[in-house]
């Protein structure tokens, strides 16, 4: 009997007792006290998540709730309030060797609800540690049928293989609404410096493969620049010119550039004083 139960059987047996021997109505105040004990003794009352599992004499008599509901004193009796509501089981996997031969440890977070409230009262003795094992070692028989690099790298269908092995464990025993999140995998410290390690010589390697292509691309281009400066000689004198003024815009500073004006000049000085 829960809270309400009892409340109100207590409210009733309270009025019964004052109407007899306060107010002397006997007869009415008596049949409140047994309605009132009646009340306590039958009066049950399920929560909106709960199913109550009913035997009578010793057998399966119903599934009662939510809300209040009637038993039937002494011939029946409520064997236990089964919670629908989903629920979550912590699951690990500790040294379990993967398909490759790697010990790894897994934590994972089972999902899972009772769809079938009869059978799971009355076929599983503790439906929550059975679920809990099955979860447990198909954990591990899951672990054992990947490498490490799935495990890894594909944690998904990790989580979907673990489900499929668990259903098919659980198809008759009333549970269902299963699902699995891999929540940690954890492998030996040396194999992850090692796994670093290699990490960091591939990052350098793709780094030296990408430098080495860009002077080659580099190389090509200046090549190519070449062959045109060459063919033009003009054109080699334009960009020199460009580079002296792009290096000096800014800093203000005076280049003597060394050209054939000189020479030029000279020769008409000497024509002339001759």
């Amino acid at each position: 009997m829960n809270r309400s139960a009892a409340v109100i059987a207590i409210i009733l047996i309270v009025i019964g007792a004052l109407a007899a021997g306060v107010l002397r109505l006997f007869v009415p105040g008596v049949v409140l006290v047994l309605i009132g004990a009646g009340v306590a003794l039958s009066l049950r009352m399920a929560n909106e998540w709960e199913r109550a599992v009913v035997l009578r004499l010793g057998r399966f008599a119903g599934i009662r709730g939510p809300g209040a509901f009637f038993i039937i004193p002494v011939i029946e009796t409520i064997y236990v309030a089964v919670d629908t509501r989903k629920q979550s089981t912590v699951i690990s996997a500790e040294n379990t060797l993967t398909l490759d031969g790697v010990s790894v440890a897994v934590d994972s977070i089972l999902f899972w609800k009772v769809e079938d409230v009869k059978r799971v009262a009355t076929e599983l003795l503790d439906y929550r540690a059975m679920i809990s094992q099955v979860a447990q070692t198909s954990l591990r028989e899951t672990i054992s049928g990947m490498s490490l690099a799935e495990i890894l790298g594909n944690r998904e269908q990790m989580d979907q293989r673990i489900r499929t092995v668990i259903a098919d464990k659980s198809q008759d025993w009333g549970i269902g609404g299963i699902g699995v999140q891999i929540r940690d995998v954890r492998i030996p410290a040396e194999l992850n410096d090692a796994m670093s390690r290699n990490a960091q010589a591939e990052k350098e390697k793709q780094a030296r493969v990408t430098l080495a292509s860009s002077e080659v691309a580099i190389a090509e281009q200046i090549v190519r620049a070449g062959d045109i400066y060459a063919a033009n000689p003009a054109a080699l004198k334009i960009r020199q010119m460009n580079l002296i003024y792009e290096m000096n815009k800014n800093k203000g500073t005076t280049i003597l550039i060394p050209t054939d004006l000189a020479n030029a000049m000279s020769g008409v000085i000497k024509t002339t004083e001759s």
